[in-house]
């Protein structure tokens, strides 16, 4: 059953997805397959962290992404693949660190939710 989000949230989202890159659940799959090298950032809250995450992500939920990103990720060309629950506050978050000045930022559209859907591998935190 899919989240029914505010149409003022949605809006802001409709407005970041038109300046940042987005993926899909298949390709981030291929790419962690072939171990490609990027850093793959969970921006959901803790809590849905713990319950499950995909392989190999970093936790850097969106209240506190900008803050930290620069003390973790200091170099701006660091290749990050952001995902969410379901693509909405990944694309948010992507245009934020668009804006901060990381050029390579992806949003991975259809989030853990499409990723629980294929029944691709997930981890619970430590």
């Amino acid at each position: 059953m899919a989240h029914q989000h505010p149409p003022r949230f949605l809006k802001l989202v409709e407005d970041a997805k038109q300046r940042v890159r987005e993926t899909n659940v298949d390709d981030v799959k291929a790419r962690l397959d072939r171990h490609d090298k990027f850093i793959l950032i969970d921006v959901r809250e803790d809590n849905e962290y713990d319950a499950d995450h995909l392989p190999g992500a970093v936790h850097l939920g969106k209240g506190i992404l900008e803050r930290d990103i620069e003390g973790k990720y200091p170099d701006l060309h660091t290749p990050m693949i952001l995902y969410c629950g379901g693509g909405f506050r990944s694309a948010l978050a992507a245009d934020n660190l668009q804006k901060m000045g990381y050029m390579e930022v992806i949003s991975m559209d259809g989030g853990i939710r499409e990723w629980r859907e294929k029944k691709y591998p997930l981890e619970k935190a430590r």
